[in-house]
């Protein structure tokens, strides 16, 4: 009987409005996962998946046939952490011109398997494009080699030592050390001269670093067919999926294979549905993950943060000064060793074992407060767990089945554990530097916690500007992991409040970032 009047007692309205509004949340999330799969599923080209084996690279490779007979051939090559299915909607438009397109991934990204380095990426593209020329399938007067980022250097050095009709280099990775960019950070080095029918496209919102470099290459070309295309309004990843760019790369296919551009483009834009469905459908299920994460990690709110000496927060400018100090310790140690370097991901080891130092050191700071957050409800921290490793699934699944090859692998299966060990320490920490949430203003808690990540990355700044560490990644992907930063610890927030254990929350952050690390590097 006490505990009926108990329970009830518990059904206050605000819980019931809370009750409401999250099943209201859920049912938003199926209704746009659903709309996001019908926009996704229709394929207006056939495509065939090969796995060619090129002098020894054996590319995952997605070839896109055209409706009618071919006019001729472009071989596509994706940027660095990218892959082919990245590239549909440039694939797609050349397909609208009656072009064979050929889209590998490239050695470490995708399904194509390891080791990666960029001359391999290149050795490989090239021996590509010699293979689909001894299949007749690919002939020197009517193949084009587009490329982005990195593909696009790729592009243009293949091309200036194979025969080809003509290249489009989108955004090409810098190749010299100008405005701004520092030798230790370039991929390839040394530009050689540029191939005959080339054209370069940048964004107009792009840094000067990438534009200026991209100019750079027809100005030391003069006597060359060339060509220098700036999009406004586009930055380094919004040109996959521009359609004024992809105008100027068809007028420019049709130009060096000198076919007609009028009826070939006018309705040959692919269709932006299956963009919107993949962003609807991701918005779904980020609605569905909080009832979810609730259900799973034990349905009603922990009455008190159970490592009383993990719920004081630290004041904020003594944990800026600890992030910012033990980051830097980190950098200097990762100079001369990374404890990390066995888990072989390109530059992803780097940043796993800058976490792993950084944790390790924010650990010693706070012994006794990290020690005692791993004294935990079992049960609750269990069903957090097993809710971190239903969203991996479930979010990577999304992924690769609307926009980008996430789903891993074996090969990036193996590499979990250590990633996720790497990881933690840093997490556990920052639970500890945070504090228990407190039962309102959540989202100051979270701003914090964003804030303190942001004084994260000054360090690994640092190593780059300052140190020469060479690891660029960690700039080029930096609103990634900003907005994956801004989802997780809003998880982990959740699972904390849920269970009332920084552990149960730092276990479930390892479990994405771990997941999220093996998905964008590339594996060595």
């Amino acid at each position: 009987m006490n505990v009926a009047i108990e329970n009830w007692a518990e059904q206050t309205p605000e819980k019931n409005r809370q009750q409401r509004r999250a099943l209201v949340a859920a049912l938003l999330g199926i209704v746009l996962t659903a709309v996001g799969l019908l926009l996704v599923l229709p394929q207006h080209y056939q495509q065939r998946v090969y796995l060619i084996d090129a002098r020894g690279c054996r590319l995952q490779t997605t070839a896109y046939e055209p409706k009618g007979e071919a006019r001729g051939t472009v071989i596509l090559l994706h940027g660095l952490v990218a892959n082919r299915k990245i590239m549909a909607y440039i694939a797609e438009g050349f397909a609208g011109q009656r072009l064979r397109v050929f889209v590998p991934d490239l050695p470490g990204h995708g399904r194509t398997a390891g080791p990666f380095s960029p001359e391999r990426a290149e050795e490989c593209s090239e021996s590509l494009l010699h293979e689909l020329r001894a299949r007749e399938l690919a002939p020197p007067e009517s193949t084009l080699l587009v490329g982005h980022s990195m593909g696009g250097a790729i592009a243009i050095r293949v091309a200036a030592r194979v025969p080809v009709a003509g290249v489009i280099a989108i955004s090409p990775a810098p190749m010299r050390a100008a405005h701004g960019v520092s030798a230790d950070t370039l991929l390839y080095k040394d530009p050689p001269a540029l191939p005959p029918n080339t054209e370069v496209i940048s964004g107009g919102w792009e840094f000067d670093a990438m534009r200026g470099n991209a100019a750079d290459l027809l100005q030391a070309s003069r006597d060359v067919h060339a060509k220098f295309v700036v999009i406004s309004r586009a930055t380094h990843a919004s040109l996959l999926s521009s359609a004024a760019a992809l105008r100027v790369m068809q007028a420019w296919a049709a130009e060096v294979l000198h076919f007609s551009n009028d009826d070939a483009t006018r309705d040959a834009l692919p269709s932006r549905l299956p963009t919107l469905g993949s962003l609807l459908g991701f918005v779904g299920l980020l609605l569905v993950a909080g009832p979810f994460l609730r259900e799973a990690a034990g349905n009603t709110p922990a009455r008190r943060d159970v490592a009383t000496n993990a719920a004081k927060p630290i004041a904020w400018w003594r944990a800026s000064f600890e992030i910012f100090g033990a980051g830097m310790l980190a950098v200097l140690i990762l100079r001369i060793w990374n404890p990390l370097k066995t888990v072989r991901l390109f530059e992803g080891d780097y940043l796993a074992g800058f976490l792993l130092l950084t944790g390790l050191s924010l650990t010693v700071l706070h012994w006794k407060a990290v020690s005692g957050a791993f004294d935990f409800p079992r049960a609750r921290t269990l069903g957090a767990i097993f809710a971190g490793m239903a969203l991996v699934l479930l979010l990577t699944a999304w992924c690769e089945l609307t926009l980008s090859e996430a789903w891993l692998d074996v090969a990036r299966w193996q590499r979990f554990p250590v990633v996720f060990l790497g990881v933690l320490p840093y997490l556990a920490a920052e639970e500890v530097l945070l504090g228990a949430p407190p039962e309102r203003r959540a989202g100051r808690r979270l701003l914090t916690a964003l804030l303190l990540r942001l004084l994260l990355w000054a360090p690994l700044l640092v190593g780059i500007i300052y140190l020469h560490s060479g690891e660029i990644l960690v700039v080029l992907l930096s609103l990634y992991f900003a907005a994956f930063s801004a989802v997780q610890r809003r998880g982990m927030d959740v699972v904390r409040a849920v269970t009332g254990a920084p552990a149960a929350a730092a276990l479930f952050g390892a479990i994405l970032l771990a997941g999220f690390f093996l998905v964008i590097f590339p594996l060595l």
